[in-house]
């Protein structure tokens, strides 16, 4: 059987997705072992911890340089098994021991899943290397096309997309480094999969699209979740579940590159945050946020004109809207808007309206120059290959500008006293919330 034969290629196979990946985890990984060194210190279980950290790194790193399925399968198990037990950590505490369990049967489906997708593969292209089969992109069978929706699938677990999202919003009673590598690391790993067949999914106009859905439901159910939380880790959680939504819409439109980039950038911001919280138990707010006015918003536009400019000279993004890779450009916009609003306040003064200006031009034009970073550092594995726009990427970004604007607008604070909304906001409060037996309910039920 192909996927059993080890001679004729090499297993591993660096490349500059390689690279990139394993820079990002290495970073990850050096600074929550440093963080656990004292956050852990006491712990019974600290050599442990940082025993299966190694380990993880080991096995995560087996995958971003595999060429052979069945190593990148091996290492794709072994990683999350390390990663439950490291989730679990006390095994005496019911709450994360049931987190840890409800995790294991999620990855469990997606290994499963992942293996008959690459014996499909495997069988069809008659080898298991990864560069042979991406590199034969010309006949196409049922055979191929299955093993495809299969990898996607896998891809929607490990990353927590909608509906196999529960094992994240359910994680939380991880220790705090766990955390970040979970939210930094183990669920960008649905990403990484999608990428390294890139080429293969480009020619799938039919698995591109339902991508972009999931992605778009996942994106908005994580970001509006995300709003109604009180807990950090808990709102956290639904962030993190929000941006792999984004990172999914991404590789729907084509846009494989962006995706790596949004990954990357999104795992060291997640990192921080969850290393910075540390023993944090209450949110500090500044203050009631106060609903911004129609001035505040119309003189946040040009800032969030300057930013899609920017965006668009330093991404090489396409002005004429004719295909997917045009659609970054509306999200570049909003992006520098929403900054431009929180920054401006209540001051409309020129200094401070020409200030938001210049951020607004900052940010998009540093964003758009990462992703033309990570894709010129791409270009061979072909990252970028753009969609034609059509009625269901049209639909899909025309659904994210409405509910943006009903956002910025404060349309759900207009709508508060309404039976409807109220009924809205109870469901999606249910629904946000972990798995009952992964919840501990009292300090008791815990025992160090």
């Amino acid at each position: 059987m192909p996927l059993f034969q080890f001679d004729h290629f090499e297993l591993f196979r660096p490349d500059s997705l390689s690279w990139v990946m394993a820079g990002l985890i290495l970073f990850v990984v050096i600074n929550v072992l440093a963080y656990s060194s004292r956050y852990l210190a006491g712990d019974k279980n600290q050599r442990r911890h940082r025993r299966d950290v190694l380990l993880l790194a080991t096995s995560v790193m087996a995958i971003v340089f595999a060429d052979h399925l069945l190593v990148l399968l091996a290492g794709w198990v072994m990683s999350n098994l390390l990663l439950v037990r490291l989730m679990i950590h006390k095994d005496h505490w019911r709450a994360a021991r049931n987190s840890g369990l409800l995790a294991l049967k999620t990855f469990g489906f997606g290994s499963v899943v992942l293996g008959v997708a690459f014996w499909l593969l495997a069988e069809n292209a008659g080898t298991a290397s990864i560069a042979s089969i991406v590199q034969a992109t010309d006949e196409w069978t049922t055979m191929h096309r299955v093993a495809l929706i299969l990898i996607a699938i896998a891809a929607l677990t490990q990353s927590a997309a909608w509906p196999f999202h529960r094992w994240l919003t359910s994680s939380l009673n991880s220790p705090t480094p766990v955390s970040a590598l979970m939210h930094a690391g183990l669920v960008n790993g649905g990403g990484f999969l999608l990428v390294r067949f890139a080429p293969l999914f480009a020619t799938q106009s039919v698995i591109l699209h339902g991508l972009f859905l999931v992605g778009l439901i996942t994106a908005v159910i994580g970001t509006f979740w995300k709003l109604l939380q009180t807990d950090i880790k808990r709102m956290l959680a639904c962030s993190t579940m929000g941006q792999m939504g984004f990172m999914l819409l991404q590789c729907g439109m084509g846009l494989f590159a962006p995706a790596i980039s949004h990954l990357c950038w999104h795992g060291l911001f997640k990192a921080y945050l969850f290393l910075s919280a540390g023993s944090v138990v209450q949110e500090k707010r500044a203050g009631i946020a106060t609903e911004p006015s129609f001035a505040r918003i119309l003189m946040a536009c040009p800032a969030g004109l300057c930013g899609a400019f920017a965006f668009t000279l330093t991404s090489g993004a396409d002005l004429r809207f004719v295909d997917t890779s045009s659609l970054m450009i509306a999200l570049a916009f909003m992006a520098a808007t929403q900054l431009a609003v929180g920054l401006l306040g209540e001051s409309l003064a020129v200094s401070r309206v020409l200030g938001t200006f210049l951020v607004g031009a900052g940010a998009g034009g540093m964003y758009g120059l990462s992703i033309r970073l990570v894709e010129t550092a791409l270009n061979s594995l072909h990252t970028i290959q753009p969609q034609p726009m059509d009625a269901v990427y049209f639909a899909g970004i025309a659904t994210i500008v409405v509910l943006w604007m009903a956002m910025i607008l404060n349309l759900p604070a207009r709508l508060q006293s309404r039976a409807t909304w109220k009924r809205l906001y109870m469901k999606a409060l249910n629904a946000s919330q972990p798995h009952p037996q992964t919840v501990t309910s009292s300090r008791t039920a815990y025992q160090s």
